[in-house]
């Protein structure tokens, strides 16, 4: 296996029905086990994953990623089968019910992660405020500046209609 880095698991957090989540098989990449080893795991302790920590694609959604890549082909991200997406919370709890070292090191390293995505968010949206704080003070100061130049054109004296005109003809 290759080194895991923080950017390779960031590029295997995908945002599926409005969540941050990771598929089994990336997962299961991660952990170094089969896929169907990782979903049986999880099917036998069902209990510990519910719909806001695990959730399985739909048929619509799964035909959807699949355009998305543009084939199955499993080098492209193809899926054959319907995915288990792992929410955040659904990742953590992967560490209980695939209890083995290198599960445990896996999860601190994707929890990190998904804490330094929200707080990148948090600080997006302090942004986003700030940058809508500075559009409301230009709204107003091209209200100002359009009012004085709509008084500057209605003091201007009118032009006589008898006057010579100036040009080519």
């Amino acid at each position: 296996m290759t080194e895991i880095t923080a950017k390779k698991i960031e590029s295997m957090i995908y945002v599926i029905r409005g969540q941050k989540v990771m598929l089994d098989s990336d997962l299961s990449l991660l952990y170094e086990v089969e896929t169907k080893m990782l979903k049986r795991a999880v099917r036998r302790n069902i209990e510990r994953f519910p719909e806001d920590f695990m959730f399985e694609l739909t048929a619509h959604e799964l035909e959807n990623w699949r355009y998305q890549f543009g084939t199955s082909n499993k080098e492209k991200m193809g899926l054959r089968v319907r995915p288990f997406v792992f929410t955040e919370q659904g990742v953590t709890m992967l560490s209980s019910v695939l209890n083995s070292a290198k599960a445990i090191q896996i999860n601190i390293s994707i929890v990190r992660i998904f804490i330094k995505m929200r707080r990148l968010l948090a600080s997006d949206e302090s942004l986003s405020d700030r940058v809508g704080k500075l559009e409301k003070g230009t709204d107003k100061l091209f209200r100002i500046v359009f009012e004085r130049l709509d008084n500057v054109e209605n003091n201007i004296p009118s032009v006589p209609k008898n006057r010579k005109k100036i040009g080519l003809k």
